[in-house]
């Protein structure tokens, strides 16, 4: 498994524990009701619900280990302490388009929390990656599917 420190708010890691915690629960326990199930129906040699059951108990086991990675090389990171002098991670940045002049804020955060419907985007994402250590007023050409685009950063905050 991957030895890749991964950082989270404490929202995110939260988060994390918990599907943790219900996949080893909830989870197992469905998967060994569904084989129960379908090993009472006769012969497993021939028993499609038998297999399909064995296969979904598989993949929620792989399922556990890779969250158990994730949470044993996961850092929670302190949030009073997030430098707003450059864009870092959990910084809340807001940004201009240079050319449409939309405004947008975004947070940025670990591949793992991003929800851009929630406007946390990852470090790792094309804007995410221009925006890092940028500073105020400064900017940010990023290259995207439509193209360069230019960004100006208007804010930067915790």
């Amino acid at each position: 498994m991957s030895k890749r420190v991964s950082y989270y708010t404490k929202e995110g890691l939260e988060k994390l524990k918990l599907e943790l915690s219900t996949l080893k629960t909830k989870g197992r326990k469905d998967i060994a009701r569904q084989i129960a199930e379908a090993r009472d129906k006769g012969d497993l040699s021939e028993n499609a619900e038998y297999d399909a059951a064995k296969d979904a108990q598989g993949h929620l086991e792989a399922k556990i280990a890779q969250l158990e990675n994730l949470m044993a090389n996961a850092r929670l990171i302190d949030e009073t302490r997030v430098d707003t002098s450059s864009v870092s991670i959990l910084s809340k940045v807001t940004i201009k388009n240079k050319k449409t002049g939309h405004t947008v804020t975004y947070t940025l955060v670990s591949e793992e929390e991003a929800d851009l419907k929630a406007g946390k985007i990852s470090t790792k994402s094309p804007i995410g990656k221009g925006l890092l250590g940028k500073k105020k007023g400064e900017l940010a050409t990023i290259q995207t599917p439509a193209g360069n685009i230019e960004f100006e950063i208007t804010d930067i905050s915790a």
